[in-house]
């Protein structure tokens, strides 16, 4: 379960497959526990209760019938509290006992309705199972007899449920994104100045940066286990395995679960690395939003690199030619690599020539266009 997009929202994991049958379960056995010898008639409402009724029937083990019917009360992502005139019931229930299936009760106007249109019924008695409930927007005094979970006054899609016709296929449930998170990679040569403009963008946004290069150096300076690992590796002049690298990231995106984003920088550099952590983010409800490449002239960032060796004492930034390969490895490694976000539609690119603060315009430009910022 990862983030997906229904029309112009966001939406997030937030009740599984397992979790739904559990609960559904639980509801079967209540409603035979309590209509021991009977046969019962259940009533659908849709189009919400659809995948509801078809999964309670199949955990039902007692004789039963059911009936469809149909009450509209949604529209867009809150209730409009009107409730429409019931179609679809055509059984005789006089001296049954009637269970009205419902996929969600919140605020209670669909319950009105049908206790009004059973009211003049000679049937045996109504009950009212519903798989999810709403205390906190419930406006009623009607009871509900079985309930499958309660939840939090959110918008919810999924199993049934829709937001303007879309998701109802869904096998889980999602909730409306209430803050939209921006999860950045920037991209860019040595000399590119992604770590300036990481600042720049940290503060303006809000968002947490995380640099490879700076998570190594804590993991290894304060010896965690996976710094302990990493050095192993780093002492015997092999490269760190791809998944000691990610577990590191895993452990400063869940520090900092609460962030508004997170720029990574450094961070991936091959195509594996991508989908690892495409894959550790969507664990996380998360996902990268953009992946922005500062691009700039390779004479301009020899010059600029040559430049700051003077001043810092890099060596690598001292020799023009130990330069131009960082250069050319940079384009091995990273040309399949924006490939893979192209193909998902995000990869950006922005002119990384000019002052600090044309370059982190030209960013903003970048990041205030995504649908998860304008949304």
């Amino acid at each position: 379960m990862g983030i997906i997009k229904l029309h112009d929202k966001y939406f997030e994991p937030f009740i599984s497959s397992a979790e739904i049958d559990a609960a559904i379960g639980r509801l079967t056995q209540d409603v035979c526990a309590d209509l021991k010898g009977e046969v019962p008639v259940f009533v659908a409402i849709l189009n919400g209760a659809f995948m509801f009724a078809a999964d309670f029937l199949k955990q039902y083990p007692e004789d039963c019938e059911i009936s469809f019917v149909k009450l509209a009360s949604y529209s867009g992502t809150s209730s409009s509290g009107r409730v429409q005139q019931l179609v679809g019931l055509s059984e005789n229930l006089e001296g049954r006992t009637v269970v009205v299936l419902e996929d969600i009760v919140d605020t209670g106007n669909t319950l009105v309705e049908i206790h009004r249109i059973f009211s003049g019924m000679k049937i045996k008695g109504l009950r009212v199972a519903t798989l999810f409930y709403k205390p906190e927007a419930y406006k009623q005094q009607l009871k509900i007899d079985y309930i499958g979970m309660e939840l939090p006054n959110r918008f919810i899609v999924g199993y049934g449920l829709d937001y303007d016709g879309l998701g109802r296929n869904l096998p889980e449930i999602y909730q409306l994104k209430e803050k939209d998170m921006i999860n950045l990679v920037l991209f860019g040569k040595p000399g590119a100045g992604k770590g300036t403009q990481a600042a720049f963008l940290k503060e303006k946004y809000n968002l947490v940066h995380i640099s490879t290069g700076e998570v190594f150096r804590y993991n290894i300076k304060n010896e965690t286990e996976l710094g302990k690992l990493a050095k192993t590796y780093i002492d015997a002049g092999g490269l760190v395995p791809d998944e000691v690298t990610i577990n590191m990231l895993q452990a400063e995106v869940e520090k900092n679960i609460g962030a508004r984003g997170f720029i990574f920088d450094g961070f991936p550099r091959t195509t594996a690395q991508a989908e690892a952590l495409d894959n550790l983010l969507h664990t996380e409800g998360m996902e990268v939003n953009a992946t922005i490449a500062l691009e700039a002239d390779d004479e301009v960032l020899i010059n600029r690199l040559l430049e700051r060796g003077k001043i810092s004492g890099r060596s690598d930034d001292q020799d023009e030619e130990k330069i131009r390969n960082r250069f050319e490895e940079y384009n091995k490694k990273t040309a399949p690599l924006m490939n893979y976000y192209k193909e998902q539609g995000k990869f950006f690119s922005v002119n990384g020539i000019g002052s600090i603060e044309e370059i982190t315009t030209r960013l903003s430009g970048v990041i205030e266009n995504l649908e998860v910022v304008k949304g």
